[in-house]
């Protein structure tokens, strides 16, 4: 209901009232599931990221580093087909409107931490380090990347993203840790 508004309305243009008379529910219903307007179209984020980490956790220890990273961020970009043109939507938005791209520093932020912890956990550094720094920006620069092809052309978003970090693997093969 809040993406058939954010269309006709404009993101700016659409109030939290709004959204939650379209949804038959009162303000107060909407900030229980929502910290704000922004929040609405990352969904729940905070469960998607539980998921990668739990599928990186469960990565065999003789994966690659590189490989395991690839993998869990092409699973978690995964969605069915059927979800496909939603889920451009609300990329569309995220990656387009200006203030969502601001506020996407804060989950982009949270993203890169599970890419950072893991990636601690298999080299032995903090996380704060360097190198889980460096691989958790680089991650999601090439995601990024990958979600402005898709968005602009008849690409296949998990294939962008596999080619994508391969060739970032391809990068860090040199100084693998």
């Amino acid at each position: 209901m809040a993406f058939e508004l954010f269309e006709r309305q404009g993101f700016e243009g659409t109030t939290v009232d709004d959204i939650a008379s379209a949804a038959g529910i009162g303000r107060r219903t909407f900030f229980r599931y929502f910290a704000s307007k922004n929040d609405v179209p990352w969904g729940n984020f905070a469960g998607e990221l539980d998921r990668m980490r739990a599928w990186l956790a469960a990565c065999p220890a003789g994966t690659p580093l590189m490989d395991a990273v690839r993998l869990a961020v092409v699973d978690f970009n995964t969605v069915p087909p059927e979800d496909e043109v939603w889920h451009r939507r609300r990329m569309r938005l995220i990656l387009e409107v200006p203030v969502l791209l601001a506020h996407s520093m804060l989950r982009f932020a949270e993203w890169r931490q599970v890419i950072a912890d893991f990636v601690a956990a298999r080299t032995g550094e903090p996380a704060c380090a360097l190198l889980p720094q460096t691989i958790a920006y680089a991650s999601l620069g090439v995601a990024i990347a990958a979600y402005e092809q898709w968005l602009h052309t008849d690409g296949e978003l998990t294939t962008l993203l596999d080619a994508a970090l391969r060739g970032l693997a391809a990068a860090f093969a040199d100084g693998q840790p």
